[in-house]
């Protein structure tokens, strides 16, 4: 290379140069003027202005990338390094659009559920949605993460070639591959079926393995349920699809819940039937709809009752059945402490004969 082609080349670096610093002004100006004006315009539209809040940040890094990949294209091939400028901005480039898209997702799913919130009296809509929402959203997030590696792996040569060698021996890898990301594909597709059919939401209540709990928080693998003493349990979604659970909440919050004593044959019903009643017209707990009292056994010794109370959901009828149970105990105290369960025994004639001084 003679001194003129030197002298050439070091001004075309240098254009380049300059062409890619008003380039980054260029696209700063535009990203600029661009937020301002979509802010503007998504001020009133919930999931749109939560989008562009959080797009803001890897739209900064982006608009600048895509004008500099367009300056290192048009440079001339001799210059040095070219070639590895452009793969590496273009490595930057899909990086920054792979975390643009996780961010616009995240947006999205944001505004759907701030435009439905469990914070009142009958939330079964917005538990359902909130629970598709995030389900649904971490799935696209591991979907655009698997496209993002995929695009930038595949900007090297080697990686090509390396993946071409390796089809040939596709099934024994498939099988492996398989094995191994079992749990991540299975605990993805119980993601989608969760979200979809929506078994249980955010904030239902559930009893698991004897525990009961509310749904605190869905992730893209496990469920975390908060046990009433402030545990924590943290199962797998696939465990959901796999394993019976009761669901509390599933169509409604409203729930019956039950009261049992057992008393003797002697005691009179109705004044308990009384007694029952006049507990669940003093707790506020109580949502009107039943308030029951019924013999459920006759034991050899005394019989069983069974009150049916009926809440607005599951933590009040908690706190309605210790209420009515403690107003029944405190009632037979005070007018049937005789009729309380006690143990009967029948002495003959002949027993008597036995006795001390007889």
């Amino acid at each position: 290379m003679n001194f003129a082609d030197l002298h050439l080349l070091e001004d075309s670096a240098w254009r380049v140069l300059i062409s890619a610093v008003v380039a980054v002004v260029l696209a700063l100006v535009v990203h600029r003027v661009g937020a301002a004006v979509i802010w503007r315009l998504t001020r009133n539209l919930p999931i749109s202005s939560a989008v562009a809040r959080r797009s803001w940040r890897p739209s900064r890094f982006a608009l600048p990338l895509i004008a500099l990949q367009a300056v290192w294209q048009a440079a001339p091939d001799a210059l040095p390094l070219i070639s590895q400028v452009r793969h590496g901005n273009a490595l930057l480039l899909l990086a920054t659009l792979t975390w643009l898209a996780l961010r616009a997702i995240d947006g999205v799913a944001q505004g759907v559920i701030g435009q439905h919130s469990v914070e009142v009296e009958d939330n079964l809509n917005a538990r359902r949605i909130h629970t598709q929402t995030r389900l649904l959203a971490r799935t696209a997030d591991v979907m655009v993460l698997i496209a993002g590696l995929s695009l930038m792996l595949m900007t090297f040569p080697g990686a090509r070639q390396l993946g071409a060698s390796l089809l040939a021996s596709a099934g024994v890898i498939g099988i492996v591959a398989g094995i191994a990301a079992r749990p991540v594909f299975s605990n993805l597709i119980a993601g989608l079926q969760l979200a979809l059919a929506q078994p249980l939401r955010i904030d239902d209540v559930l009893i698991v393995q004897g525990e009961w709990g509310r749904v605190e928080e869905i992730t893209g693998t496990y469920v975390v349920l908060k046990i009433w003493d402030e545990r924590r349990m943290i199962i797998p979604l696939q465990w959901f699809i796999e394993n019976p659970f009761q669901n509390w909440t599933r169509n409604s919050a409203q729930i019956i819940g039950t009261v049992f004593m057992w008393v003797d044959y002697r005691m009179p019903l109705e004044p308990l039937r009384q007694a029952a009643r006049r507990a669940c017209e003093a707790a506020p707990e109580w949502d009107k709809r039943l308030c029951l009292l019924q013999v459920v056994e006759a034991g050899e010794r005394s019989m069983q009752l069974r009150v049916l109370v009926t809440s607005g959901n599951s933590g009040l009828n908690w706190d309605l059945r210790c209420k009515v149970r403690e107003a029944l105990v405190d009632f037979m105290q005070r007018e049937y402490p005789q009729f309380l369960p006690t143990m009967r025994a029948e002495v003959t004639q002949g027993d008597e004969a036995l006795k001390p001084g007889a």
